[in-house]
């Protein structure tokens, strides 16, 4: 049985197109520039969590990345992925799951997580997290969440805002920061969004 949370977002990329949502991007661009930088190779283990519908699969395929992991608490989204990849869909491995309940069966070189994370709004859940990506994360870390000056709701769901400072606290002692950034979105309808992007290492023992 659904719970409430995937209902709601099952609801919501039922009836919702992508040009009617606020985090929609036709190119993810930032995600992109803070992957290059990372130099990964090709066969690298990458996830994308929250990854919904989102075209950054598209463009990792695109640049000959042959290890995507894509997860999403709506089986909808991913469904509407698999559907603009065509074949293509058949090389990535796709998982229905809240994150909390993600169960991954490899280390993953790159976690990436645009806007999903700052949904955790229990300091037990954000905990969870971080225990996520110590366990299962051996390379980097990518996250997006919005900034302080950013919206405190998304899609009717509150959301925890984060500075730099605050979000570079959460990892200290797992993960050393490569870089931040405050990043403007222009949502579908013309709204700005401020995010602020942080990438990571993992600490080695």
């Amino acid at each position: 049985m659904e719970n409430p949370l995937q209902q709601h977002w099952e609801t919501v990329y039922k009836t919702n197109t992508a040009q009617q949502v606020s985090w929609t991007e036709e190119v993810p661009a930032q995600s992109l520039a803070l992957i290059a930088e990372l130099n990964l190779p090709k066969d690298a283990a990458i996830v994308d969590i929250g990854g919904g519908d989102s075209k950054l699969v598209d463009h990792l395929l695109a640049q000959g990345y042959t290890n995507i992991t894509v997860v999403d608490i709506s089986a909808a989204a991913l469904e509407r992925a698999k559907v603009r990849l065509g074949d293509a869909a058949a090389t990535v491995q796709w998982v229905v799951s809240d994150v909390l309940a993600f169960e991954p069966t490899q280390s993953f070189a790159l976690w990436h997580d645009r806007a999903a994370f700052h949904f955790l709004t229990n300091p037990a859940d954000v905990q969870r997290y971080l225990q996520l990506l110590e366990k299962n994360v051996a390379g980097n870390v990518i996250i997006a969440a919005f900034s302080t000056e950013g919206p405190s709701k998304c899609s009717g769901l509150p959301v925890q805002q984060y500075s730099e400072g605050s979000m570079c606290s959460l990892m200290e002692g797992r993960f050393h920061k490569l870089k931040c950034d405050t990043v403007t979105h222009i949502t579908p309808a013309a709204a700005r969004q401020e995010f602020v992007y942080c990438g990571f290492s993992k600490n080695q023992a």
